[in-house]
């Protein structure tokens, strides 16, 4: 097994020889201490304007990749990826912070556990990280591991050992500093990826950094977010909506006991109850949202394990079935929140309604609305998704829209299966036989 170690460098001219030096040899410990038994060294040349370049082709046995103009952190390592060779890749920082032999214990965590990515930790007690880079990794850490449910201590350290079978799920991730907390973001999304990590020591780095705590602290923070909104878009949706039905609920409360304890609100509550009706519209909305974009995820990534309690549940609300028990609970409500004004509007020509009772009339009304349009769209996208799956489309479409009127129309699932079953051969659908293939753009390596 070989692993290929790629170092991004940019104007690294102090660090960068050490940094060879101590990953060449390293290779015959780590070679006797884990399943590989080839390491090969690349050194990114990141449009550096120092001797970063010079430094790195003096050295025979590694092999040099030079970009003439900057590109960016990740744009390096991926490059370095591109033209490596091993069935394990990895990187580590040229500024002589992490300790090249620490690769042994990750490709022997890698390969004995079965993971896709390897991570060395910084956040051991052997680090010597800065400590509010420390505290920024910590809050980085603990965000993600809330919207992803799945533990992880450091967000973006800068030495890991990757599969190489895994990077074609990994990408695409960005070509700048934040490379490494959205791979640690795309793996933690994917139930399909695993990652592990072990604490390792760290070391100041040599030379000045080119991280800017602020800038890239926030960048950091966006690419985070973004990777959960791309990877786990009904997750982010639904999380809003219990947030903004939670508010809506907790200053509803106060308007709602007056109302039953004297039969009126006061005047001076029309604010309050106006920001209730906008946090329930928008609560019903991101609802609807959550319900599509997991739809479109699952139409797009037929890879995808199977719903959660709560997402299944979210999705058997949004069918025809579930809209009629709604509108079924919702009627009699609005009945009694406006039916005495429609009456008297109809036999007298005057409405006394007060204004609280239109208020929530019209937002229960615009919900069901809603609600309709997202059941309606939501089974185009079941009804795609399941021809996907060919032969028994039908009978995989109308078990996904369980609680929809045609499912009486077509008949039982066992005969909605016989009739696909049956037209099968019938139907001429061309599938590829052999998996599509990356196209390998030339590049020159050069060795020193």
């Amino acid at each position: 097994m070989k692993l290929s170690i790629v170092i991004p460098a940019l104007n690294e001219e102090e660090a960068i020889g050490s940094t060879v030096e101590r990953c060449l040899a390293a290779r015959d410990t780590i070679i006797a201490g884990s399943p590989v038994d080839v390491v090969e060294v690349i050194v990114v040349n990141d449009g550096s304007t120092d001797r970063t370049a010079e430094i790195a082709a003096s050295y025979q046995d590694v092999a040099l990749i030079s970009f003439e103009q900057n590109r960016g952190y990740g744009a390096a390592i991926k490059e370095g990826f591109a033209q490596s060779s091993g069935q394990l890749v990895a990187f580590l920082d040229a500024d002589g912070t992490c300790d090249p032999t620490f690769f042994a214990a990750l490709c022997r965590a890698i390969i004995g556990e079965n993971a896709s990515v390897a991570i060395g930790s910084r956040m051991g007690p052997a680090s010597k990280m800065p400590p509010v880079r420390r505290l920024g990794n910590r809050v980085y850490a603990l965000i993600l591991s809330a919207l992803s449910n799945r533990e992880v201590s450091d967000t973006a350290s800068g030495m890991r050992v990757i599969r190489r079978d895994a990077l074609e799920r990994l990408y695409p991730l960005p070509d700048g500093l934040h490379f490494t907390p959205a791979m640690s973001a795309r793996v933690l999304m994917d139930d399909h990826l695993t990652i592990i990590e072990r604490p390792m020591s760290y070391e100041e780095r040599i030379g000045n950094s080119k991280l800017h705590v602020t800038r890239d602290g926030v960048r950091f923070l966006h690419t985070i977010l973004e990777m959960t909104l791309m990877w786990r878009p009904a997750k982010f949706f639904a999380s809003t909506a219990l947030v903004c039905l939670a508010v809506m609920t907790l200053l509803a409360t106060h308007p709602i006991e007056m109302w039953l304890r004297m039969g009126r609100f006061d005047e001076d509550m029309i604010y309050r109850l106006l920001f209730c009706s906008l946090l329930g519209t928008v609560g019903g909305t991101l609802l609807s949202a959550a319900t599509l974009s997991d739809h479109v995820h699952r139409l797009l990534d037929d890879r995808l394990g199977t719903r959660t309690f709560a997402s299944a549940l979210l999705d058997r609300a949004y069918t025809f079935r579930g809209f009629g028990i709604v509108t079924l609970i919702a009627a009699p409500m609005l009945i009694w929140l406006i039916g005495s004004g429609i009456w008297t509007r109809v036999t007298a020509g005057i409405v006394t309604l007060h204004w609280s009772r239109v208020v929530l009339a019209g937002l229960i009304a615009f919900t069901l609305c809603q609600m309709l349009i997202t059941v309606l769209i939501a089974n185009v996208l079941r009804f795609h998704t399941a021809r996907r799956a060919v032969p028994g489309s039908l009978h995989n479409w109308v078990q996904a829209s369980q609680g929809n009127p045609l499912e009486e129309s077509w008949g039982s699932s066992a005969v909605i299966a016989q009739r696909a079953t049956a037209s099968a051969d019938s139907i001429n659908i061309a599938v590829p036989t052999e998996p599509l293939r990356s196209v390998e753009t030339e590049t020159t390596v050069s060795k020193g």
